[in-house]
């Protein structure tokens, strides 16, 4: 197969993976919401529980996205060194969301800053976002795809801390976020944390952090110990599903870090909603691929 033809089909797949991902959750977060639902005892919250199974299940039939807010596309990469379209890449993915848009169809959510004009596509400027991994000694890709919604995971906070607030004050800062705004972002939320040594790092960390499989833990035992203390906390919250009481407010806390500075503690929180609307593929060097997030998907 040359070049030319190997670009075509991997934009194609991913345009369709893109699309898949908009109208059906990933099986994690569809079986942590139907276990969170038999924790409830308040009627409201289980119907809520039930209308949120409801809305997939005519998203599936329909083939539909399950949410207006189909948000901006970003695509997290980690990629071998040896990868044979390592440097088509972004053209792929590219043309990949302009695809997806058409074929989803996917809400147009790309506005140029400065502009104020909407590309129609949701492809502009840096846009979609990529994020980059280069594995050495590898032949193939792994991406995450993931639907940034305007309510729920782009309004994220970073900050830095001064060393003497110590890790009292990253749960301080993750509280104090989550109980400020975690009802506009359509609860039970995935918290994504970042512990970093600056404010950007820690954001980037924190994306990622909102990547991992729900109730999967950090391999550091400490931060493994964080993540449990900080969802047992944000659960006594009681903000329960869209924000309106019940037994749980998110569907787990995932904490992602780097070494950092003596000086500084960076922070950061990422939220994903309920629908929340991730996918990760891999791609083998002759371009076959897995897809990893749903079980028995087909394109």
């Amino acid at each position: 197969m040359n070049k030319d033809q190997s670009v075509q089909d991997m934009t194609d797949t991913m345009a369709k993976f893109t699309s898949y991902i908009g109208k059906r959750l990933p099986n994690d977060v569809k079986d942590k919401l139907a276990e969170l639902r038999t924790f409830e005892t308040n009627p409201l919250a289980k119907a809520v529980y039930t209308s949120m199974a409801e809305n997939q299940e005519a998203a599936d039939k329909l083939d539909r996205p399950s949410c207006q807010d189909t948000g901006v596309i970003q695509y997290f990469i980690k990629a071998g060194a040896r990868f044979p379209l390592l440097g088509e890449l972004e053209e792929i993915l590219r043309h990949a969301t302009e695809g997806a848009t058409r074929m989803g169809p996917l809400r147009h959510n790309a506005v140029e800053t400065f502009e104020e004009k909407n590309t129609g596509t949701n492809t502009g400027t840096n846009i979609p976002w990529l994020d980059w991994e280069i594995v050495p000694d590898d032949d193939g890709a792994t991406i995450d795809v993931y639907m940034a919604g305007g309510g729920c995971t782009l309004p994220g906070k970073a900050t830095v801390l001064m060393p003497g607030q110590g890790y009292e004050g990253v749960t301080d800062f993750v509280f104090d976020v989550i109980t400020s705004r975690g009802i506009n972002a359509c609860p039970p939320l995935l918290v994504g944390v970042g512990v970093s040594t600056s404010a950007e790092t820690a954001a980037r960390l924190s994306k990622r952090a909102i990547l991992r499989e729900v109730g999967s833990s950090n391999a550091n035992e400490n931060a493994a110990k964080m993540e449990k203390l900080l969802e047992e906390g944000l659960n006594e919250v009681g903000i329960g599903p869209q924000g309106l009481t019940g037994a749980n407010s998110v569907m787990g806390v995932n904490i992602e870090s780097s070494a950092r500075h003596p000086s500084t503690i960076g922070v950061a929180v990422s939220t994903g909603c309920w629908a929340h609307r991730r996918g990760k593929i891999r791609f083998n060097a002759d371009l076959s691929y897995e897809i990893i997030s749903h079980k028995g998907a087909v394109l």
